[in-house]
């Protein structure tokens, strides 16, 4: 991909760039829906993400061209405005909020590519954040912590493209770290790196489906969560616990009930998923992998038909410790977690049976926990 983006860059512009950067998209292994509840979660980034190949303009022009789209966008950081929901709108939402940090911006002119799947639950979005935001601050002389950058990335899309996320995907691909999975509490922003056994690999299972969270029942779900957390007097149900919840059921209502009882209970899951997987207990981790997956499709029901055709067909297959849907649902990918000596195996019959069952084609890929966006090296 590095090599890629360079060469399509020398062919737009007929020099090389003045830098690569690159920013991962993200698996959550457990913790969905829990991090605009300022609870916990478990994600990693991975080795799939976006890459942009650029140099300054020497001016306020920013002119992008898209690899995948074969397209070219541009606007003048002195002066833009939001226009249509296409990409570049991720693109200046960023540079909207770099801008009302006071980070000076400046012109580049540049090329994208990615191998992160759009609409598929791995967080392209995030990506595609967090590396602007990087050539940005990186023209700007300007260093930003992770989390800082990560809120950078949520201010654009909450406030500029309308989606109203949390910010687990932006701070994974913020602050990702090789060969470990993250645990994020979403109030603090506190991390605390876990580290991902030897012997299993992480399989990402994209069903083909696909999703528009603007237009999804996201924010329905999200509104439920803060009307539940008013309801009982706390800033976010991440401070109910399941007693109190449980004598609340009549009031709530069983529908809003059940959304907070997912969360209530997928935060305990995420806590406790984190310290098995320190002692490298990943038989019991995968366990409440199984049990997250359940919570989503019977309590927040956010799952789809295909993503439990998936999951179920994985749950099945010899090797295989746990599978459960993740990003926001309605479609895109599932998550499983497959001992390193089945992970072939694995790949090649979850394919065949989902394609036969579903009417879809499904891409699995092994990958494995990497670094966060950055610089990239000559």
């Amino acid at each position: 991909m590095q090599e890629l983006v360079k060469n399509y860059f020398r062919s737009h512009f007929g020099v090389q760039p003045s830098g690569v950067v690159r920013a991962p998209g993200r698996v959550n292994l457990i913790g969905e829906h829990t991090d605009y509840n300022d609870g916990f979660v478990l994600p990693m980034a991975i080795e799939r993400a976006v890459w942009i190949a650029f140099e300054p303009t020497g001016n306020d022009q920013v002119e992008i061209h898209s690899q995948a789209l074969r397209n070219r966008s541009t606007f003048q950081t002195s002066s833009f405005a939001k226009d249509g929901s296409t990409w570049i709108e991720y693109v200046k939402g960023v540079a909207d909020a770099l801008r009302e940090a006071g980070v000076p911006l400046k012109g580049w002119r540049g090329v994208v590519a990615s191998d992160v799947p759009v609409g598929s639950g791995l967080s392209s979005s995030a990506a595609i954040e967090l590396a602007v935001a990087t050539v940005f601050t990186h023209l700007a002389g300007v260093r930003l912590p992770a989390s800082r950058l990560a809120q950078i990335g949520q201010q654009a899309e909450n406030r500029w493209v309308g989606v109203n996320c949390g910010i687990m995907d932006q701070l994974a691909s913020a602050a990702g770290r090789d060969g470990h999975s993250l645990l994020i509490d979403c109030r603090t922003l506190d991390l605390r790196t876990v580290p991902l056994g030897a012997n299993c690999r992480v399989v990402v299972m994209d069903t083909g489906t696909r999703r528009q969270l603007q237009h999804s029942a996201y924010n329905n779900r999200r509104e439920a969560c803060e009307s539940a957390a008013r309801h009982f007097g706390r800033p976010a149900l991440r401070d109910v616990r399941s007693e109190e919840l449980a004598a609340a059921r009549g009031p709530l209502g069983d529908e809003v009930f059940r959304r907070c009882r997912h969360v209530v209970t997928e935060n305990e899951r995420t806590a406790r998923a984190a310290d098995l997987l320190e002692v490298g207990k990943i038989v019991e981790f995968g366990r409440l992998m199984d049990e997250s997956h359940e919570s989503l499709r019977t309590d927040f029901e956010v799952s789809s038909p295909a993503l439990d055709l998936m999951v179920g067909i994985a749950r099945k297959q010899p090797g295989c410790l746990g599978a459960r849907m993740t990003g926001a649902g309605f479609g895109g990918c599932a998550v499983a977690l497959v001992e390193n000596r089945h992970v072939e195996a694995f790949i090649s019959k979850v394919t065949r049976e989902y394609d036969q069952g579903s009417g879809h084609s499904a891409v699995l890929f092994a990958t494995r926990a990497t670094d966060g966006a950055g610089l990239v090296p000559d």
